[in-house]
């Protein structure tokens, strides 16, 4: 997308400019273009989850290759039996203390599934954010593949501006939702074995997920 214009931008602060945003944020997903979204985290560079080009599209914007797929992100915890199998308990107690919240979850991904995020050897990474834009613009579009808002190797997006200085001629719309709560990125557990394994600490603490599943008799440990 050579021609691609100038970023639509939306504040999210006024309800008006709000709903024109969601609204031209949700069209443009449905075209195949990318957005970027503000969440509980970092901003969020957005792409349908479902459009093998569009999510080629958002790893090229970031300098990415396939061997780091994007995590996927919904506005329900229901969302995620459509798009995983063989959920375990611990994961969904998981779910049931810390989403919507800075927590994605690596499972085996539902093999119906006719979707490439990339090389994800049958597993897909997924979270519910946070954060009410974010979240009305999922319920619109329906599961989004969403990755840091910046070039590879650069700091995450905390803010639009960022987000903009970084990805502005790559995406379509900008959804300005003012400076997000902080920089640390969403925990990564690995929940395909039978004990959760940590693949990436952010805002939630290993000891937090493990006050949660040790009542199973499960312990997470860290690769870290």
């Amino acid at each position: 997308m050579d021609d691609q214009p100038a970023a639509q931008r939306f504040s999210t602060a006024e309800e008006t400019e709000r709903e024109a945003g969601i609204a031209n944020a949700a069209l443009a997903v449905q075209r195949g273009q990318l957005v970027v979204l503000p969440t509980d985290t970092v901003y969020g560079i957005g792409a349908d989850a479902f459009d093998p080009e569009s999510v080629r599209r958002l790893l090229a914007a970031k300098g990415r290759g396939r061997e780091m797929p994007p995590p996927v992100l919904v506005s329900a915890p229901t969302t995620l039996d459509a798009l995983a199998v063989g959920v375990p308990s611990y994961a969904r107690a998981l779910i049931t203390e810390l989403w919507p919240g800075p927590l994605t979850l690596v499972c085996r991904q539902q093999p119906s599934l006719q979707w490439d995020l990339g090389d994800t050897r049958g597993t897909v990474a997924v979270r519910m954010p946070d954060h009410e834009v974010a979240l009305e613009l999922l319920a619109r579009t329906g599961p989004l593949a969403v990755s840091s808002a910046n070039r590879t190797g650069l700091p995450a997006a905390t803010d639009a501006d960022q987000a903009e200085a970084m990805l502005g001629s790559s995406v379509a719309v900008i959804l300005d939702g003012g400076p997000t709560p902080g920089a640390l990125p969403s925990t990564i557990v690995d929940v395909t074995g039978p004990a959760g394994r940590v693949l990436r600490l952010g805002a939630v603490s290993l000891e937090r997920l493990n006050e949660i599943v040790a009542p199973l008799g499960v312990e997470i440990s860290d690769e870290g």
